[in-house]
């Protein structure tokens, strides 16, 4: 029996823009798959009540878990400085 390894993975940090002006960050493997759940009501649960207006911007890791530190460390940050943080990373 061989061992195989999975594929690498891209994983992606997003910030949308909610229509009552908030931010909503998360991590997927893919952004417009995400993106239309999220508008059609079957994303996360805060997005149902506060639907996307818009894709803020999304950024690019290597694995999971960089992914969620990066998600954790935006969720920190004040409201002003979240769509500067993406830029700011890349």
């Amino acid at each position: 029996m061989s061992s195989t390894t999975a594929p690498a993975r891209t994983w992606w940090l997003y910030l949308l823009e909610c229509r009552d002006g908030s931010f909503y960050a998360g991590i997927t493997t893919d952004v417009d798959a995400r993106y239309a759940a999220h508008a059609s009501g079957r994303g996360a649960r805060y997005t149902r009540s506060h639907p996307p207006l818009r894709l803020i911007g999304a950024r690019a890791y290597d694995n999971r878990a960089a992914a969620s530190r990066a998600e954790w460390e935006i969720k920190q940050l004040p409201k002003h400085r979240k769509p500067g943080y993406l830029i700011q990373q890349a």
